[in-house]
């Protein structure tokens, strides 16, 4: 039987988020958290800007790997927002700021393809992935290989 190691989680390949900071509170976190304690969380550029704020969290169901964090920008008390889908391993959560660092300038992150609340795309839509992965210079979640630990205790990393 051949199992994912928990201590290993990293598919091959820059496919995860990274944490950086020394800040650790009560409870789970910050390897292991609810989804819905990331929501909220401020985003800023990796030039230093706020650029907004985690509004949800996707999750590709069949694989069991975050699709995207979904980052609200723009507006003002919630209307006129912009939603961009942001591929997870362009994000660093900051545990002593509390808030996500994207991996893009504050310019680039205003001229992302983005929808409306009204208008989501649909993100299972390979072409549509690979260009929202592409933008941030990410290789598509889906194209990653995880590392299995084989019961001879030997590493696989082909599944």
């Amino acid at each position: 039987m051949t199992t994912l190691d928990p201590q290993d989680p990293a598919p091959t390949g820059d496919q995860r988020a990274n944490v950086v900071g020394v800040g650790v509170g009560d409870g789970p976190g910050p390897d292991v958290m609810a989804a819905s304690s990331l929501n909220g969380n401020r985003v800023m550029s990796s030039d230093g800007e706020h650029v907004g704020k985690i509004v949800d969290i996707m999750l590709d169901v069949r694989s069991g790997r975050i699709a995207y964090a979904v980052l609200s920008s723009g507006g003002f008390l919630g209307v006129g927002n912009r939603l961009h889908a942001i591929p997870w391993s362009a994000l660093t959560l900051d545990t002593d700021d509390r808030c996500f660092i994207l991996d893009a300038s504050a310019e680039r992150i205003k001229n992302a393809p983005g929808f409306d609340k009204d208008n989501w795309p649909s993100m299972a839509d390979i072409p549509w992935g690979t260009s929202v992965h592409k933008y941030y210079n990410r290789s598509p979640y889906w194209s990653a290989r995880r590392k299995v630990r084989k019961d001879d205790g030997e590493w696989d990393s082909n599944l």
